[in-house]
């Protein structure tokens, strides 16, 4: 375990700290995108299957199953 001699000594990393942490900060945000976009593909692609059904429902002439909003 690595110790340091004040929280100024732990966050310049003996001079490597900027490169550390914007490492760790891009590495955030980079999941932090690829989740918000994994959310936004799953609702588009639910809404776009939902659509779908309730068309596929017509054209066989209302008989199609009950199809309720998924979020």
């Amino acid at each position: 375990m690595m110790q340091w001699e004040s929280w100024s000594a732990f966050w310049q990393m003996g001079g490597a700290g900027v490169y550390v942490w914007a490492c760790y900060g891009l590495t955030l945000a980079l999941i932090v995108a690829e989740l918000v976009l994994v959310i936004r593909r799953r609702k588009d692609t639910v809404t776009r299957l939902l659509r779908w059904r309730r068309a596929v429902g017509k054209d066989v002439g209302g008989q199609g199953a009950r199809v309720e909003s998924v979020e």
